[in-house]
């Protein structure tokens, strides 16, 4: 159960390679994170990407206190995920906020679920990356890619990050995330700023890098 080696040809390898991103967003900044990681790899020849979101666990009371009801809504379209469609795709890249230099709840929640994943091997040898995004600068996102990547790795998959030849992650002449972990973005203290053009230029690079590495894995 273990083994991913499949009897078919180059061709159909190729036309099967799936990526899916999964995410959550409150407030839709990693949405468009998301977003742009699924535009990236489909920039890839032969590859096909999905955006999905995890179910929301908090009640509607919580979530109009927070003022995010109409930015989840507008949501809406994006279908939740499911476990078994995870364990259908070639390649995952994970886009979540941060809370306490780890992975929100929601999130956690989701991969709580997994285990009959990990007990049949079923992302074993798979492409596996993560995006995040926080409030100021230098406010965890970097231990929150780390720390995720544990749950990645138990699960057996291959962590792909994001390579210095993105350059613009080196730019100094703008206040903007992404690091060589994985992309990321600052949502500032009153959460109003969007992911900057730079920011979205690293996801879209990391989406296309993860299904670069994905389509070798699947060779």
């Amino acid at each position: 159960m273990w083994n991913r080696k499949r009897n078919i040809s180059s061709a159909q390898k190729v036309s099967l390679m799936k990526l899916l991103v999964v995410y959550y967003s409150m407030y839709g900044r990693i949405c468009k994170m998301a977003e742009a990681a699924a535009e990236g790899a489909r920039s890839v020849a032969g590859v096909t990407a999905e955006v999905r979101r995890v179910p929301e666990t908090l009640p509607r009371e919580v979530l109009e206190k927070m003022g995010a009801v109409q930015t989840l809504q507008q949501q809406s379209h994006i279908p939740v995920c499911t476990v078994e469609e995870l364990g259908s795709a070639d390649a995952v890249i994970f886009a979540t906020p941060t809370k306490f230099g780890n992975m929100c709840d929601q999130m956690q929640q989701f991969l709580d679920a997994t285990g009959k994943l990990w007990m049949s091997g079923a992302l074993v040898g798979k492409a596996g990356s993560v995006i995040a995004s926080f409030n100021t600068q230098h406010g965890a996102q970097e231990t929150t890619i780390l720390s995720f990547h544990t749950t990645l790795l138990s699960q057996g998959m291959v962590v792909v990050g994001m390579p210095y030849t993105f350059k613009s992650q080196m730019t100094g002449e703008e206040i903007s995330d992404c690091s060589p972990y994985g992309a990321s973005t600052i949502a500032g203290q009153d959460v109003s700023r969007s992911p900057s053009e730079n920011e979205l230029a690293g996801a879209r690079f990391q989406g296309a890098h993860v299904a670069e590495i994905a389509k070798k894995l699947c060779d």
